[in-house]
């Protein structure tokens, strides 16, 4: 069977060597070679068979990028500022970094620049949202095929009376269906009384609150914890660490 071409950007970008904005950037720049060759014209199309290589430089400054790590507040939200409300990058600044913080970066404006958040957290939801320069950090967190987990701590209320029985829970679990298709396998349990710990594999908007409306549960609170590996642990509301080098999610 003959290989099909495909653009260099999404090559580049099934590679793992950035994100596609950044392939075209390194493209204009002359700093992608295939087979060899300098390649600087944008919309190339190549084989898969071929060699893709990226210059020094790529990778010197694909090593700058930052990510951090917010305690989202509530009241924000995750991407453009809408109806009002300010987006949560507006919080990363000298003044709101976390003290404890144990990364030896320094802060500098030009690290605001493309610095965008990889996932949403609803604007009534709070805690750990993930904001990135790096295209391979939000590719890995919200790729078509991520398989990354995050983990909610939920405070709800029954809206039916006496409690949530077995039954429901285990549909929480698994068996229910969103905008006409089933939901992927979860993992909800109770932490206390009135808290449910979710961990989920997929992040439909809202998806926590609607499914919890399927069962009678009203939510009162919502608060993200983990994601993958990396846990917001006691970084305080509306305060930002840097993601340290070790950390992978």
């Amino acid at each position: 069977m003959s290989e099909e071409l495909l653009r260099l950007s999404k090559r580049m970008s099934e590679l793992g060597l950035c994100s596609r904005r950044e392939a075209d950037e390194w493209i204009a720049r002359g700093w992608v070679r295939v087979d060899g060759k300098v390649v600087s014209e944008l919309g190339t199309k190549i084989y898969p068979s071929q060699k893709v290589t990226v210059e020094r430089q790529a990778a010197a400054e694909q090593s700058k990028r930052v990510t951090v790590l917010i305690n989202k507040p509530m009241g924000y939200v995750s991407g453009q500022a809408e109806d009002g409300y300010q987006p949560a990058v507006a919080l990363i600044k000298p003044e709101n970094r976390w003290p404890d913080d144990p990364s030896s970066e320094q802060f500098h404006p030009t690290q605001l620049r493309s610095l965008v958040p990889a996932g949403r957290l609803d604007i009534d939801s709070v805690g750990l949202l993930v904001l990135t320069q790096d295209g391979r950090v939000a590719k890995q967190l919200i790729g078509e095929h991520t398989d990354i987990d995050k983990e909610y701590l939920v405070r709800v209320e029954y809206t039916k009376p006496g409690k949530l029985p077995d039954s429901e829970l285990k549909k929480l679990n698994h068996g229910l269906w969103m905008d006409g298709k089933p939901l992927l396998p979860a993992k909800v349990r109770w932490q206390n009384d009135d808290q449910l710990s979710f961990t989920l594999r997929e992040g439909k908007k809202r998806q926590i609150r609607r499914m919890c409306e399927m069962v009678g549960l009203k939510v009162v609170g919502l608060k993200r914890v983990r994601i993958g590996k990396v846990k917001l642990g006691d970084l305080p509301v509306g305060q930002w660490r840097y993601l340290r080098p070790d950390e992978r999610f």
